[in-house]
């Protein structure tokens, strides 16, 4: 049986909202939701897939996800993502080398911290889920690597618009 690309495509957009009709959820809520869900790949060169990361002023929480897709290990080259006020990067950075590899390279408690990931290696990957709540559109945020070392070159926005 021959099903032309098109014809698939109507059949697999009808089935998408079938399902979601099913489950009691909107396109346009699942659209939002997809909004809310960052994903960022970081590699052996030190280097994030992206410089900026947004999400919208709605999401009252955001998931991101951290690939690592270089081959080296964590003790070698591994990768974190931290996210904090612009004007905190630099000092949670420094206190966070302080910490270990143990904890992430993040300061036990450290309020200036927003939301941050696992340290991963070569092939692995980390998510956090993180609530929105007192981040506003109008402030600077940054995330980086709080690697030691990373900082300075695996850093990029964060945005709420």
């Amino acid at each position: 049986m021959k099903i032309s690309i098109h014809r698939l495509k109507t059949i697999s957009a009808v089935g998408l909202l079938g399902f979601s009709a099913l489950f009691g959820m909107s396109s346009s809520a699942m659209a939002h939701a997809n909004e809310c869900e960052l994903i960022i790949s970081a590699n052996d060169a030190m280097q994030y897939d992206t410089k900026e990361l947004s999400v919208p002023a709605s999401c009252k929480e955001v998931t991101l996800t951290l690939t690592h897709s270089g081959q080296l290990p964590k003790a070698a080259m591994g990768h974190n993502w931290v996210l904090t006020k612009a004007a905190d990067m630099q000092a949670v950075a420094n206190d966070g080398m302080g910490a270990g590899v143990d904890k992430n390279y993040v300061k036990d408690g450290d309020t200036r911290v927003i939301a941050h990931t696992d340290v991963v290696g070569g092939g692995s990957s980390s998510s956090i889920t993180f609530s929105t709540e007192g981040m506003s559109a109008s402030e600077a945020y940054k995330f980086f690597c709080s690697f030691p070392g990373h900082w300075a070159i695996m850093q990029g926005s964060f945005i709420i618009k």
